[in-house]
């Protein structure tokens, strides 16, 4: 079998050493005895291709990543924003490294779709005027931003409405693959900042509720902080620093000051085991956990902190005997809808009808979904 001899170590090396690992380690990667991976590693042997596309596949880069000649230049591989999430959680996973890459190849492909569409197909993202020190006022002008009526919301009108004013809003999936935040992982979701289209990405979890808020904290990073963040769940009950914004101005979004004249401190159950049921009315017509309530409400003085954190307690000890499903690909074709939103796919869809692009390039931007699965998508938006 034919081997490849100009396979660049060096690149080799820059990748381990992102990844934390040794490179004799790869020899189990790539099923290579000790003996063979120390031939290639000394330069006296080469790889079949076979093991030059999985060394790629391990590491998310392309086979001719590891044939070009010379060191990597970090700056050119890893974007600015890329750069800033590794700097704030040096310890991410390589599965969460690859991810926020992939999420930055699809901003891109989308971007490269843009180029061809009007306004009315996709509105390009103006952030608002905010006013700066006052997170309650900058609350509020952002419900007026993204038309917040009184009415119901889940986290898919959220999302909508996010989605509206031209950012990206992601949701990976709860099954294993390529678009899932493990869930062992304590990370919740993050934001790439951009001033053309910024991405959130949202952690599929057990309920929507826990999602409305992870998607409302990243929203603060972008319109406050105007910068690329990544959170853990500990981050999402932060009370320092721009965290501790972030929530602020995620749980007064959510659930602003007037929506609280609505519960009756006096119908608040002895047990705090009562108050999901207690706060039931609410959860459902606002889309948020009873948490998120309950903060506010201690925010407020309406709630003690000995009883906010019974309830935490409780809360945690019942959230570790839920049983999570995860999710399946039995719907292949609904996918790019969960995890890209369907503004996103909507404006593909459209896209291909008018002949703007091709039935392969449409394929492309719904993350490599079959041609047959295309059109099975088309006819579900057709209600076919």
């Amino acid at each position: 079998m034919d081997r490849i001899h100009a396979v660049n170590r060096e690149r080799i090396e820059w990748c381990c050493a992102e990844q934390g690992m040794a490179p004799g380690e790869l020899a189990g990667v790539l099923d290579m005895s000790a003996d063979r991976w120390e031939a290639f590693w000394t330069d006296e042997a080469g790889l079949t291709f076979n093991q030059l596309r999985k060394l790629a596949e391990h590491f998310g880069r392309g086979v001719l990543f590891f044939l070009e000649a010379g060191p990597v230049a970090a700056e050119q591989v890893h974007t600015p924003q890329f750069r800033t999430l590794a700097q704030q959680k040096p310890e991410l996973s390589q599965r969460l490294r690859l991810l926020i890459e992939r999420v930055e190849r699809q901003r891109a492909l989308f971007l490269s779709l843009r180029e061809d569409l009007d306004d009315a197909l996709w509105s390009p993202f103006e952030a608002p005027e905010l006013p700066a020190g006052n997170v309650a006022a900058a609350a509020r002008a952002t419900r007026l931003w993204l038309e917040l009526g009184e009415g119901k919301n889940d986290f898919e009108s959220y999302r909508k409405a996010v989605e509206a004013k031209g950012i990206l809003v992601f949701r990976t999936n709860g099954y294993n693959g390529p678009w899932q935040i493990a869930k062992e992982s304590p990370v919740a979701g993050f934001a790439l900042y951009d001033p053309q289209c910024p991405v959130i990405v949202v952690k599929k979890m057990a309920s929507d509720a826990p999602q409305a808020f992870t998607l409302m904290h990243e929203l603060a990073h972008v319109l406050l902080h105007k910068a690329s963040w990544i959170d853990d769940e500990a981050d999402l009950r932060s009370t320092q620093g721009r965290e501790q914004e972030a929530n602020l101005f995620a749980g007064l979004v959510l659930v602003p000051d007037h929506f609280l004249a609505s519960i009756s401190d006096a119908d608040r159950p002895d047990d705090v085991a009562g108050f999901n049921e207690w706060l039931k009315p609410q959860r459902n017509a606002w889309g948020v956990s009873a948490e998120v309530i309950l903060r506010r409400l201690l925010a407020v003085g309406r709630l003690p902190q000995a009883t906010y954190q019974a309830y935490r307690a409780w809360s945690l000890e019942a959230g570790n005997n839920m049983k999570d499903e995860g999710g399946t690909r039995k719907y292949r074709h609904r996918e790019p809808k969960h995890i890209f939103g369907d503004r996103y796919v909507r404006t593909v869809l459209n896209s291909l009808s008018a002949r703007r692009i091709t039935l392969s390039k449409a394929s492309g931007y719904l993350d490599g979904l079959k041609i047959a699965d295309v059109h099975e998508l088309e006819r579900h938006y057709a209600g076919a």
